[in-house]
């Protein structure tokens, strides 16, 4: 949030002492003309950016050969920040889900030009493999050695409740194009985005060499369901929820015991891991279909939450 603030002041800065140096006659007017109108579009296309960073070295070059110009010196400093900056924050689960989400929360809020990437490994990896709220159900880890009896957290359903924030969930091994394509969209996007990423980790207890595989099964399941929410879809009148994986094909067990942290509760405790492994199949089938329910809804009931219409406004 900090970088985002200090590159828009900066861009403001940098727009304040372009109409300066306009009015001292040290900067080309239609050149800065130019330059104002493209920083104020913020055209998120290569192109464009191309186009005005060429702009930037006329501009410098200009400046630069007024050597008693003070405006033209501070103008220097900050003459980058007119070209169009992507702001990005990129963090764990144990940060976004736990210790961070309120932090990460007000910066969604906020409606600032921010992107997030949740790189959801499931599990506090860097300390060791404790248990996070986006640990799944049925799961070992630490702090969960039976077995964790919550099911796992929905960051993304609690951000599009706002219907403000562009929202995704990919899976690189399971459909590269889809994330490719959430990723421009969210740097598109005029407010905050999420993506949250599915990140096999060295704690999930498989060879990481098949992580591409194991995502795809994750995707298969219904754990892992793939989905864009772009608010921007609104406008059009349609749902801006778009879910781009399938219903599930396999039984979420199927996923899991590939894995480590649910076979070890398999071999110890067989019962308690069954009963478990029973909600875990029934919370990848719900969440799969809460999803595809969501993306069903007509425009106007189709943020998450949405009341029903009233009698008087049904038709």
């Amino acid at each position: 949030m900090g970088m985002r603030l200090t590159v828009d002041q900066f861009r403001q800065t940098a727009l304040f002492l372009l109409d300066k140096v306009v009015e001292t006659g040290c900067v080309d007017k239609a050149l800065a003309a130019e330059i104002r109108a493209a920083t104020l579009a913020d055209d998120p296309e290569q192109v464009a950016i191309e186009a005005q960073r060429g702009r930037i070295e006329q501009l410098k070059k200009q400046c630069g050969k007024q050597g008693d110009c003070a405006d033209c010196k501070q103008l220097l400093t900050v003459a980058d920040y007119l070209v169009r900056k992507s702001v990005w924050a990129v963090g764990g689960d144990g940060w976004a889900y736990d210790i961070g989400y309120g932090g990460l929360d007000h910066v969604l809020a906020s409606g600032k030009k921010v992107n997030v990437l949740v790189l959801d490994t499931e599990v506090y990896s860097n300390t060791g493999g404790q248990m996070s709220k986006s640990t799944p159900r049925a799961a070992v880890a630490k702090f969960a050695a039976a077995g964790k009896q919550a099911p796992k957290k929905d960051l993304g359903l609690l951000a599009m409740v706002y219907g403000s924030i562009y929202v995704a969930k990919v899976a690189m091994g399971a459909n590269a194009s889809q994330a490719v394509k959430a990723f421009a969209e969210a740097e598109a996007y005029t407010g905050p985005s999420l993506i949250i990423a599915y990140s096999h980790c060295i704690n999930h207890g498989f060879n990481l060499t098949t992580g591409y595989e194991e995502q795809k099964k994750a995707v298969a399941s219904g754990h892992w369901p793939l989905y864009r929410f772009d608010p921007r879809l609104k406008e059009q009148g349609k749902n801006p929820l778009q879910l781009d994986s399938k219903p599930p094909t396999i039984e979420f067990s199927e996923y899991a015991y590939n894995e480590d942290r649910y076979k070890s509760l398999k071999q110890s405790k067989p019962e308690v891991a069954a009963e478990l492994m029973k909600l875990a199949n029934r919370d990848a089938v719900e969440r799969y279909v809460l999803m595809e329910q969501l993306a069903g809804l007509k425009c106007g009931q189709c943020q998450p939450g949405a009341a029903e219409p009233s009698p008087e406004t049904k038709e």
